[in-house]
């Protein structure tokens, strides 16, 4: 047996395979992990330490008698708002929550791969926020710099991959909630096409913007992830057309026509880019016309995108919100919100839905000259822990869009678009990560992927870990 344990999720698959590595030592190495850094950074909500032991040892007998899956004896974390058996699904509320009989479909799938799940991440009320911190469990923080948020609303699986506690975790985007918190914790972080993962037992996630996705270090492994999560209940709306993203990783995009945007949609508040983000994804695209694609500014045409969120948005969190025990526990700016999911849950949800298809041909008229469009993540670094504490519902909205105006359009539209690093806002120290985002058409993954892989080779950012005890400059 190695005495240096793997930290990627396909290391760890090789080791386990080779016999190099038991997967009661890596569960043991992550639950310590976890336990260690519980105190500073708070990635987790629940910790499933005796049921992931037990669950490690079959993988070691299976493995042992020669039995090979995807994941067999990887541990892996998934955000709390996926259900586990056994563990109760807050989404991030306080309150009491019962524990699950099942597992979600996507949870199904991994574990049907091998996976040990190790936990359940943290994420703000109802998953509304770029920062996870909350009543219910406190602040999550960032292991690059914990005077910062890891971002959200998936804040505590990014911190938790970010970190090295467990190699790859499973998120959730409703509105950039996989890509804002990779970015800001230097992570690769996919949001797939609409129903690639399951969200059983909901037919659909707030009203469709919602996806899941996964959160690792490289390329590979996220692709990975996505691979074996990908699949649905027979009870879902949305099924897919199939794609390839595991070869998709090791082939050559080609010389892709891609489109630099720095436009937002519009939101009637205001917005600036920060020029040290604006310089890192202008550094990129030259890396990327480097490598031999032709980058052009040019940007989408959003139209009235925001009209078509925001009524989807509200109503899904109105829907949630009937599942917490006791709403007066919730935050005041959450009730906020749920009280205008009713207003918006009747018609203007249905005209929001029915505007989707009209959005998708303006907003896609842009890959009839382009193949890609690259954008920043986020229009800020990452924010200091506390930054909107305090704030009333509409000051918060105002700071959330001002921070992260660029991810949620592609919920909307429902199509892929992914998470990678982009260096630091601070290069000397490297403690604050920034991120760029790939948008693609509908079932565009493979696109995005292997484009992604290429850039990872040029730039190999999974060198860099953070010194996770380290505060760094304040």
């Amino acid at each position: 047996m190695t005495s240096v344990i793997p930290k990627g999720l396909g290391e760890q698959i090789r080791a386990l395979a080779g016999g190099e590595v038991t997967s009661r030592a890596l569960v043991e190495q992550a639950l310590g992990r976890i336990a260690e850094t519980q105190s500073t950074l708070n990635a987790f909500r629940r910790i499933r330490a005796e049921a992931a032991l037990r669950e490690a040892a079959e993988a070691d007998r299976r493995l042992a008698a020669g039995e090979r899956l995807p994941l067999l004896g990887v541990p892996l974390a998934v955000k709390d708002d996926t259900d586990v058996a056994g563990e109760p699904t807050a989404f991030g509320c306080p309150g009491d929550f019962p524990a699950k009989a099942e597992d979600g479909e996507a949870v199904r799938r991994l574990k049907a791969a091998g996976a040990v799940i190790v936990g359940k991440t943290n994420t703000p009320e109802l998953g509304q926020w770029p920062f996870t911190e909350g009543p219910a469990f406190g602040d999550t923080r960032n292991p690059w710099n914990p005077g910062y948020t890891p971002g959200g609303s998936s804040g505590g699986a990014a911190a938790a991959v970010a970190a090295g506690l467990v190699p790859a975790a499973l998120g959730s985007d409703g509105a950039g909630s996989v890509r804002i918190p990779a970015a800001w914790t230097h992570l690769v972080g996919i949001k797939p096409q609409r129903g690639r993962i399951s969200t059983w037992p909901d037919i659909e996630a707030f009203n469709g913007i919602t996806c899941n996705g996964p959160l690792a270090r490289t390329v590979a492994d996220a692709a990975l992830l996505l691979h074996v999560a990908t699949g649905n209940h027979e009870g879902e709306l949305h099924r897919p057309e199939p794609v390839d993203v595991l070869s998709a990783v090791g082939r050559d995009p080609g010389r892709l026509r891609i489109a630099l945007s720095f436009k937002t949609a519009f939101t009637g508040t205001s917005k600036r880019l920060d020029p040290v983000v604006r310089a890192a994804i202008v550094r990129l695209a030259e890396r990327l016309a480097a490598l031999g694609h032709e980058v052009v500014e040019a940007e989408p045409r959003y139209g009235l995108v925001g009209f078509s969120f925001l009524p989807r948005a509200t109503a899904g969190l109105t829907e949630w919100s009937s599942r917490v025990p006791d709403p007066l526990l919730l935050d005041v700016r959450t009730r906020g919100a749920v009280r205008n999911g009713r207003l918006l849950g009747g018609a203007p949800l249905r005209w929001a839905r029915s505007y989707e298809g009209p959005l998708r041909r303006h907003v896609g008229a842009i890959f009839q000259r382009f193949d890609v469009v690259l954008s920043p993540t986020t229009a800020t670094p990452p924010l200091r822990i506390g930054a909107m504490a305090g704030l009333s519902g509409w000051r918060t909205d105002r700071a959330m869009i001002a921070a992260c105006p660029y991810a949620w359009p592609w919920n909307v539209l429902g199509w892929p678009a992914m998470n990678v690093p982009a260096g630091f806002a601070d290069p000397e120290h490297r403690t604050l990560p920034l991120g760029a985002q790939f948008l693609g058409p509908a079932n565009s993954e493979p696109v995005l992927i292997s484009l992604a892989a290429q850039l990872e080779a040029d730039q190999r950012w999974y060198e860099r870990w953070p010194q996770v005890s380290r505060p760094g400059p304040q």
